[in-house]
């Protein structure tokens, strides 16, 4: 699709008004990209503007994308950006009026989110300190990296973004930004605490030979350059496989595991919320249907009449 004016504008609005990230505006990009090729192919090849699109014919791309194979969260999800691009283009009065504002999305499974369960985090952390007492750079760092995720319960990408500014170990906390560029402050435990330090030497010591280091971030490959998101991901997905093999758990999981025994062990919902950086509260309570299920399981397993 040839970015038109309207879509032009629209996503710079993502970038620079709602502050998104680059890839979720790309993520809209692709969106109204699949939308215009439907739109095409729909019309057959007569022009088509996007004031004339009716409601029929967002029903028509739904069905569309499922017979490509798509699933219902990925075409609820592009419905989302198709909502946001018509509610931009109707206060911009680029558009008469919103069709696509009483339009339903699919009806999505409940998925829960995968986590690990406190023995399995026992695994993980008695293996990694094991490695981070051989004093190593990547032993010391990817101690680091588990800490942060599971003790503060840290996206990807806001762990990927830290710098070693953000970080506060004398009040314990760091500053980071999340989704949108909201900017919160997190907890940092104590041994999380302790990991840094035993981790920031050897940093040192790799940005020290580097011929360009990153002095800014905090977590860095052995060539002194930020960690990119992919090699977090491969370093926490193997201690993960080694305590819960089989399980398909990831970086992700350790923030659910974060969420999930905190409610666990009687900590508030809006606490929680506020932890995780949530705009909504209805996002946290996911998790606390994860603790029923595990009550309902053990129940099942237990109890002689279940």
């Amino acid at each position: 699709m040839k970015v038109d004016a309207d879509v032009s504008r629209f996503l710079k609005h993502l970038g620079s008004e709602r502050r998104l990230s680059p890839r979720t505006v790309v993520a809209y990009r692709k969106d109204l990209r699949d939308l215009a090729n439907f739109l095409d192919e729909h019309h057959g090849g007569r022009r088509w503007e996007w004031g004339t699109v009716e409601r029929i014919d967002f029903r028509g791309f739904m069905g569309w994308c499922g017979r490509r194979g798509l699933t219902r969260r990925t075409v609820a999800r592009k419905l989302s950006a198709v909502r946001a691009f018509y509610r931009f283009l109707h206060l911009e009065d680029r558009v008469p009026n919103d069709p696509v504002r009483t339009l339903r999305s699919p009806k999505l499974e409940k998925r829960l989110p995968g986590h690990a369960n406190s023995s399995d985090i026992e695994a993980v952390f008695s293996r990694a300190e094991a490695r981070a007492a051989e004093n190593g750079f990547r032993g010391t760092r990817n101690l680091v990296i588990l800490e942060l995720l599971y003790g503060s319960g840290l996206r990807l990408s806001e762990l990927h973004g830290l710098d070693l500014e953000d970080l506060d170990l004398g009040q314990g906390q760091a500053k980071v930004f999340g989704k949108g560029s909201k900017e919160r402050l997190v907890p940092i435990t104590g041994s999380a605490k302790r990991a840094i330090g035993r981790y920031l030497p050897r940093r040192s010591e790799v940005a020290s030979v580097s011929r360009a280091p990153d002095h800014a971030a905090v977590i860095l490959n052995p060539a002194g350059k930020r960690l990119s998101r992919r090699s977090i991901q491969y370093v926490v997905r193997g201690f993960l496989e080694d305590a819960a093999p089989g399980e398909g758990l990831s970086a992700h999981s350790l923030r659910h595991s974060f969420a999930t025994h905190l409610l666990d062990a009687g900590a508030d919902l809006m606490a929680v919320k506020e932890l995780l950086g949530h705009v909504s509260l209805s996002t946290t309570q996911v998790y606390t249907h994860t603790s029923k299920e595990r009550l309902r399981q053990v129940y099942r397993r237990s109890h002689p009449r279940s």
